[in-house]
């Protein structure tokens, strides 16, 4: 061996021995720690192997989508919906070979209707526009079905807001801003904007925190319409969430909000008390704006939009809300307290037929335009939503899957390893925003291009045109039931006469 060599072998055997010695210093350390503390048992009693078993739990949930999970089971999306939502993205188009591996025998499957004279594509028209809010100063003529959810700014980063607000531009849709308030990143693309209120009244409230006129009017000057929030799908009966950590200075300037402190919303607005107070404020929304004003809800019983619809029958159908979105229990991009996105409101396959339903009998439908929402990222999701009698959709998920999400589900930590809902600017990097712009706009385009197949199958002429008879629902393996049958299109109940004591609880 050359003196070179021996030398260096030397310094190979001296470097290992004091990475050895390093080593078994810190496996000492961690021995000691964790023997001396108290607040894990397993730790405790088997010191330093025990720690394997928190480290292996937090990464089994990223092995399982990954090597174990079938392609149909994951939740709250599968991997064969996130692939398909990846392809369109893309522009890769929505092609399989060799069979669908969607098990048709599941209860809740939903399938169309084929006709047997399916319509050729030159005997077919485009889905055309409908205008919300025809009686306002300013009515929104919406150009498309499919359409982007409130994520708000602060939930999401300044990169992602940007790259929804030039794809939702490119493809005509709308973007609702969510309840934190306009920030600039809204108005890069132009295109248009339903400004979210929500309890907290972020962007458009006084000192006091309470609603002011002068800061709508400014506000309405930016946008198409007004959306009042009562509550989300995921966590009915609880206002906005955003931990500490993701309260950036930017954020909390643009909210009017101290930074660096968690963003909660009050559980309702402190001045909507009942149905008769909900119509007063949209009533002032829309007269200080001028532009049509909606609510946001999850439906849980009838009562409550029976109760709405007495209150619009006595004051009149102006006074009615110009849309109503419907979101389902099942929603929500944000965080939320795991117990109410488990346990509280009905999923939108319930409450959405009871929500239509309840606005036919009060012949409200052809005033009030429905919007569904909650879990809504398919083109099939949304055909079924048109054929229980939603006007449009929207989906926040959906076009955050666009985007490049991989359901990591780190959207509370401010740890997105996408850049989507992080505000730390190494992990934005990751999000080009003229590349996700387009995969926004692609994935806007394929969706409602292929609401549209969908209809031709049906023998329709675009989607426009769904019913209730155009699906049917398995209930069982080798039995499903048209939809028409589950959720049969209700009477219209003429006009009558109030009760005083029903009118007493509406006020």
């Amino acid at each position: 061996m050359s003196e070179t060599g021996f030398y260096l072998f030397n310094w190979v055997i001296v470097t290992m021995g004091w990475m050895a010695g390093i080593v078994m210093l810190v496996l000492c350390i961690m021995f000691v720690h964790d023997i001396m503390q108290t607040r894990h048992a397993v730790r405790r009693n088997f010191p330093v192997i025990g720690r394997l078993r928190y480290f292996l739990e937090r990464q089994g949930e990223y092995f399982r989508q990954y090597f174990f999970a079938h392609d149909r089971e994951e939740l709250p999306f599968n991997r064969a919906t996130r692939a398909w939502i990846y392809r369109n993205a893309k522009g890769l188009g929505g092609i399989i070979g060799f069979g669908s591996t969607m098990d048709l025998r599941e209860p809740g499957t939903v399938i169309f209707v084929n006709s047997a004279y399916p319509k050729l594509e030159d005997e077919c028209t485009p889905a055309p526009p409908k205008v919300i809010g025809p009686q306002c100063e300013h009515p929104f003529i919406a150009n498309r079905i499919f359409n982007i959810s409130g994520m708000s700014f602060g939930a999401l980063s300044a990169p992602a807001i940007r790259a929804l607000s030039l794809g939702s531009a490119k493809a005509g849709i709308w973007l609702n801003t969510g309840e934190g308030g306009l920030a600039p990143h809204h108005l890069d693309g132009g295109g248009d904007l339903i400004y979210q209120i929500g309890t907290a009244k972020y962007g458009v409230r006084d000192e006091q925190g309470s609603l002011s006129d002068t800061r709508l009017r400014d506000v309405a000057r930016l946008v198409k319409a007004f959306e009042i929030k009562l509550s989300q799908g995921a966590k009915p009966g609880r206002g906005g969430v955003i931990p500490a950590v993701k309260v950036s200075e930017e954020v909390a300037r643009i909210r009017g909000i101290a930074p660096f402190k968690a963003s909660i919303s009050p559980n309702r607005h402190r001045e909507i008390r009942s149905a008769d107070d909900l119509l007063s404020m949209i009533q002032r929304v829309r007269d200080v704006s001028g532009r049509p004003v909606g609510i946001k809800c999850v439906v849980s019983s009838e009562d409550f939009l029976a109760t709405l619809c007495e209150a619009i029958r006595h004051r009149g159908p102006d006074c009615a809300p110009d849309f109503i979105t419907v979101d389902g229990g099942d929603g929500g991009s944000g965080a939320a307290p795991q117990v109410l996105a488990d346990h509280v409101g009905l999923s939108l396959a319930e409450s959405l037929p009871l929500a239509v339903d309840t606005l036919i009998r009060y012949g409200l439908k052809e005033r009030i335009h429905v919007v569904a929402s909650g879990k809504l990222v398919t083109s099939a999701d949304v055909a079924w939503a048109l054929c229980v009698g939603a006007d449009f959709a929207v989906s926040a998920r959906g076009f955050m899957f666009a985007m490049g999400c991989i359901q990591s589900l780190q959207c509370h930590k401010d740890t997105c390893p996408t850049g989507i809902t992080t505000h730390n600017k190494r992990l934005q990097k990751g999000l080009v925003v003229r590349d996700k712009a387009e995969r926004v706009a692609t994935y806007a385009h394929w969706l409602n291009h292929d609401l549209d197949v969908i209809a031709h199958a049906c023998g329709l002429s675009n989607a426009r045109e769904f019913r209730r008879e155009h699906v049917r629902i398995v209930q069982s393996a080798g039995r499903s039931v048209p939809l028409s049958i589950l959720h049969p299109y209700p009477s219209y109940e003429p006009l009558r006469s109030v009760p005083a004591s029903h009118l007493a609880e509406m006020k």
